[in-house]
């Protein structure tokens, strides 16, 4: 009898378990259907990663809208400037194994090379501020004499100095240390010292360092024009990247090189395993969790009110407690991750559009949304 009633409550148990779950993810889905119709977005991936590591993953709408292909959750998208957290992250392990330090000059290990004079601030700049962007360093990527030269060769393979080139000699933002400017110049700068202190490849350095650790399987280097599993994406057509709508032709190729982007992003990935990512990041297992408050020590950024910046991260201060992410754009594709400490969550929102004449608002709204919504689903249990 004893052995009966033990059984009654451990199915009964497994079954409210299972049950929240289905109705938590069915109330998330209407949300992200809302959402996306309200948004304009072609389609849109979200992911939620539990406190006990479960995964809610929901899409809504189109990959391809002409061809009516639906969003699924096994595509993968741009995820621009979240990138830079991994480089952020193998740079904190280096940190970790006293390969150098944040307060390093960035010269001490870029300064023998001939171009490496003409970078603003050169001489003064360190390891700290390129990757909390206070290096006053600007960035390259919107310089028009590149974006046309990316457009007009597609296939080209772009060197980390050559996307320099089009920033030397110009006069720096600011003085070292002294402002804030978000700029992928500065990414650029922290791989290339990356590469000189290993010895070996950035992404290799990811593969063996980050993904292969952490079982991130469905994350990938975009470093070619054919990338497995892409969602289709729009991104006007007048968009400085390659002056399309649909950014992945119909052989398959993207309308530009997505490997220019390198340290200043570089990855794609699934929603659910960006949101993985996120959680694991924020809770200490991507290096030693003692450099952690170090990598969330953040300063006053230009990205919304009392938004601030660490390493590699922008830190958040929301409706539902402080919140630690980042922000990703490439032709194409928004994303937006972050990590809400008060709830042990991490949530993944990603779109496949940056056609702003026709989306009315962006992932992060959503993204908040989503993770408001969640949190008032357990003041209801």
């Amino acid at each position: 009898m004893k052995k009966t009633v033990l059984s009654f409550f451990t199915i009964l148990f497994a079954t409210l378990a299972f049950a929240q779950p289905a109705k938590l993810t069915s109330v998330l889905q209407a949300k992200l259907d809302s959402l996306r119709i309200a948004a304009g977005f072609p389609g849109i991936s979200a992911a939620l990663v539990l406190p006990n590591n479960s995964i809610i993953d929901l899409v809504s709408g189109y990959s391809d809208t002409e061809k009516n292909i639906p969003l699924r959750t096994t595509h993968k998208l741009m995820q621009g400037s979240v990138g830079k957290t991994y480089a952020a992250a193998v740079a904190m392990q280096l940190v970790s194994e006293k390969k150098f330090s944040l307060d390093d000059k960035v010269a001490r290990y870029l300064g023998h090379f001939d171009w490496y004079n003409k970078i603003p601030n050169a001489f003064d700049i360190t390891i700290r501020m390129i990757m909390n962007h206070t290096s006053g360093v600007m960035r390259y990527e919107f310089k028009e004499a590149f974006t046309q030269r990316l457009t007009v060769e597609p296939d080209k393979y772009w060197k980390p100095e050559e996307l320099l080139s089009y920033i030397l000699g110009e006069p720096a933002s600011f003085k070292a240390g002294e402002g804030w400017e978000y700029s992928d110049s500065n990414y650029i700068l922290l791989g290339m010292i990356i590469e000189q202190i290993t010895g070996k490849k950035y992404y290799d350095l990811v593969r063996t360092r980050i993904l292969s650790v952490l079982r991130l399987q469905n994350t990938l280097p975009s470093d070619h024009r054919k990338l497995d599993s892409l969602s289709q994406a729009y991104a006007g057509e007048e968009n400085d990247f390659g002056k399309k709508d649909k950014v992945i032709s119909e052989d398959g190729n993207f309308v530009v090189n997505p490997q220019f982007e390198w340290t200043g992003g570089g990855i794609y990935s699934t929603t659910d395993d960006l949101a993985n990512w996120g959680k694991l990041l924020y809770e200490g297992k991507a290096f030693d969790s003692v450099l952690l408050p170090v990598m969330l020590q953040g300063v006053p950024a230009k990205l919304g009110k009392d938004v601030q910046y660490g390493l590699g991260v922008i830190i958040h201060n929301t409706k539902l407690g402080k919140a630690y992410g980042h922000s990703g754009f490439f032709p194409g594709y928004l994303t937006e991750m972050l990590y809400f400490p008060d709830l042990k969550i991490c949530v993944a929102v990603q779109v496949n559009s940056t056609d702003f004449k026709k989306i009315k608002t962006g992932p992060l709204r959503c993204l908040l949304e989503i993770a408001s919504e969640y949190k008032k689903s357990l003041s209801l249990n």
